[in-house]
């Protein structure tokens, strides 16, 4: 696991606790603490409190491993798992977004990459635990050519053992396209009005807004050949268009305590991607320059 926070310190926590032979990868002052107090996890499904093995450089090569970093550390992040990863080595990102996987598809190779995706609430705590702030856990895997399919059935075999219900999905790219228009949508939307969708949809055209988003979104989808099923749209539009929900992207939490944030890589690709199916996509346009102005702003502030 590269790093033993939010992400990485829930799915890898409950896979140690389970007898799994993990390993984080972890900066000194964080196997430090890891060592003093082990891995906590406070969470709605159950606390968990586990020793864990953490290393501070990657070790010889492993079986696999789970990418759970924020897109604009990927660079340091693909130079640190470097040593661990060798021929028969697979990696799974849990990144949001699509772009990084042509990065690693050209640093790894794109044998070894496998599609990836979580929904989960977690983040870690002041005293290092991990806060999962829900029930959700849901984790999925798949193969993204023919030749990993028994490769990525025995990782999910082995993630099963963590107790989260693990999913090997058959189509794993659509499934990480359709979390790619939700979460442009959400973030775009809840970044751009700087309020939860409950504030936004008490707008006169805040609704309307969010639908026209959302249609950028899933237009653009369809022009990579991957128009999301009517039971994810469902699900999109019902979460999009829930009145009174308090819900925000992280996006948004990270703007709100200045810090960086991963705009470039959701809105910005899904710009890109656009403009290269010849879609005008004002809305998703008018989002990304916002969150341009607000990072020059955080930058020029140092």
């Amino acid at each position: 696991m590269l790093g033993a926070g939010g992400i990485g310190g829930y799915f890898g926590g409950r896979l140690a606790a389970a007898g799994v032979d993990v390993r984080f990868l972890v900066r000194s002052r964080r196997a430090a603490q890891l060592a003093d107090s082990g891995l906590v996890i406070k969470s709605p499904l159950g606390d968990l409190v586990t020793p864990v093995s953490t290393v501070t450089e990657a070790p010889s090569p492993v079986d696999a491993v789970l990418l759970a970093c924020k897109a604009y550390d990927l660079e340091g992040a693909v130079e640190a798992i470097a040593p661990a990863v060798g021929p028969s080595t697979l990696i799974v990102p849990l990144l949001n977004g699509m772009r990084h996987l042509d990065y690693l598809d050209a640093r790894f190779g794109a044998e070894r990459i496998l599609g990836g995706l979580c929904h989960i609430g977690a983040a870690l705590g002041a005293a290092g635990e991990v806060l999962h702030l829900n029930t959700l856990q849901l984790l999925v895997l798949g193969a993204r050519a023919e030749g990993q399919r028994d490769a990525a059935r025995a990782l999910h075999g082995v993630l099963k053992q963590g107790g989260f219900a693990p999913v090997l999905s058959p189509d794993i790219q659509r499934e990480m396209w359709e979390k790619f228009v939700f979460l442009t949508t959400y973030a775009g939307m809840t970044t751009l009005m700087r309020a939860p969708i409950g504030a936004i949809l008490r707008a006169q055209e805040g609704e309307a807004l969010v639908r026209r988003m959302l249609g950028e979104c899933v237009a653009t989808a369809a022009a990579s050949r991957y128009i999301p099923s009517q039971e994810a749209y469902d699900r999109m539009l019902a979460t999009l268009t829930q009145h009174g929900s308090s819900g925000t992207a992280s996006m948004l939490r990270d703007l709100q305590g200045g810090g960086a944030t991963e705009h470039d890589h959701i809105i910005g690709d899904m710009v890109r991607r656009a403009r290269e199916a010849g879609s005008e996509a004002p809305l998703l346009r008018v989002s990304l320059a916002h969150m341009q102005a607000y990072d020059a702003l955080r930058v020029a502030a140092g």
